[in-house]
């Protein structure tokens, strides 16, 4: 099978390349199948490592992803500042040429950054903790451009209709935000049904970020395309989402 990916449908300038794979076009086996790229899941290392240098052939990397040891949480990188094993982090940044920013989902956001000019990159895994926390708060920040100069693009993720959770978290938002109201559909009793790309888009617009993309593909019900955690469990693979500038001497004129 060939790998399946997405390019993001954004305004983004030329210098600026980004991907979203999906679950297909890999050599995993079992509920990993087929192009697992977590290496924290239980899967085969040979074929996760298989599967990686697919990724970076197949799409023409300039470099291998620099990779983070994501734990819900804030913290931000810079990418090109990194070596050794992967940092704890849930995004990362750059303004260095082929260094390639990397987060990996199975229902949680993704969402990737650039500026206008084409300089800087980022990328944040954001599930609703990391949204709660402040994980976009800390990327905008670190990204020190002017937040009416960034394009965002929220890529596939668990979908409104499919994302239950309990009063506590939707009590958490809106003591952030009382306008995340909309966000929220009544569900079970005591449950509610999450809108994530919504609340991405409020945290993104309260600050200064107009211009905002999405893919409006939801992780849940493709199963035949997406890896999910909700819908398979622990045992299923995970989805990389990337992004870079490209090198000058591969630069389009």
């Amino acid at each position: 099978m060939h790998p399946d990916w997405i390019r993001p449908d954004w305004p983004a300038p030329r210098t600026v390349r980004a991907l979203q794979t999906t679950r297909r076009g890999g050599c995993s086996e079992g509920p990993y199948d087929s192009l697992n790229l977590g290496d924290g899941v239980g899967d085969v290392p040979g074929a996760v490592e298989a599967n990686r240098a697919r990724l970076r052939l197949g799409a023409g990397l300039p470099a291998a992803p620099v990779w983070l040891r994501q734990v819900h949480g804030t913290t931000v990188v810079e990418a090109h500042a990194c070596c050794g094993g992967p940092p704890e982090a849930d995004a990362a940044w750059t303004d260095r040429p082929g260094i390639v920013c990397a987060v990996l989902t199975a229902d949680c956001l993704p969402v990737l950054l650039c500026d206008r000019a084409g300089r800087r990159v980022a990328v944040a895994h954001a599930g609703w903790r990391g949204l709660a926390a402040g994980v976009l708060e800390r990327v905008v920040a670190a990204m020190e451009v002017e937040s009416a100069e960034l394009l965002a693009w929220l890529g596939p993720s668990i979908g409104a209709d499919a994302f239950e959770v309990g009063e506590e978290v939707t009590e958490r938002f809106l003591r952030l935000d009382a306008g995340a109201t909309a966000a929220f559909r009544p569900g079970r009793p005591g449950h509610w049904l999450a809108d994530l790309p919504r609340l991405a888009r409020r945290r993104l617009h309260g600050l200064g970020v107009r211009d905002i993309r999405e893919s409006g593909l939801c992780t849940f019900f493709g199963a035949d395309r997406f890896f999910s955690h909700r819908r398979d469990g622990p045992h299923t693979g995970r989805m990389a989402t990337l992004i870079w500038l490209q090198p000058h001497n591969n630069a389009e004129t």
